[in-house]
């Protein structure tokens, strides 16, 4: 008697960082952006904004699929108790990364598998901690003009120059600074039936 067939996975983002981490698993899978309102509620904590939000990217996408595994995930990032948003543009950037220098901030990264067919979630989120070295004005300038880091969340991508604006990073999932925890979404996926490895 055969294996039942896994269901189709589908990463809900549109993130070209998410659909190249998911890509290491060597799985088959497929993106679909959700297009939702990713604006924190009042009153809500990072740490709850990120996993609510992943939650919904997950299940908006659900909808359409009646038989699909759904991965939805979300980061929020936190500097002296402010958000730290993607800037969008060269001087918000900018802004970001003054603040952030000699300083540390946690980026909170949640990740939930959404089974359609059974309507079972599972749900993690993953902090890390990033400690800035101090830097000045004229390499803030030319990281931006190097990485141009405007669609990331505080401003840095630490997969490429961002890292030399770093000190350390503490973490149990370095994967999850990137976007999408690996090491949990694994444990998600093996716990649906997949082999990995």
């Amino acid at each position: 008697m055969s294996a039942k067939p896994l269901p189709p996975l589908i990463l809900a983002s549109s993130s070209p960082y998410r659909k190249e981490l998911l890509s290491r698993l060597r799985l088959p899978f497929r993106c679909e952006s959700p297009h939702l309102d990713e604006s924190p509620l009042p009153s809500e904590s990072p740490q709850a904004t990120c996993e609510r939000l992943a939650k919904a990217k997950a299940e908006h996408i659900a909808r359409s699929h009646p038989d699909a595994l759904v991965i939805g995930s979300d980061q929020v990032a936190v500097l002296k108790g402010r958000l730290l948003g993607k800037p969008g543009n060269h001087e918000n950037a900018l802004r970001q990364l003054r603040e952030a220098s000699g300083e540390e901030a946690v980026f909170h990264t949640a990740v939930c598998l959404y089974n359609t067919a059974s309507g079972h979630s599972q749900l993690e989120r993953v902090p890390v901690t990033v400690r800035y070295r101090p830097f000045g004005e004229a390499e803030i300038e030319r990281y931006l003009a190097a990485d141009q880091p405007y669609d990331c969340a505080g401003s840095g991508r630490i997969e490429t120059l961002g890292i030399t604006l770093v000190e350390w990073v503490r973490s149990d999932d370095p994967t999850a600074l990137i976007g999408l925890p690996l090491i949990a979404l694994s444990r998600m996926l093996r716990a649906e039936g997949f082999l990995l490895p």
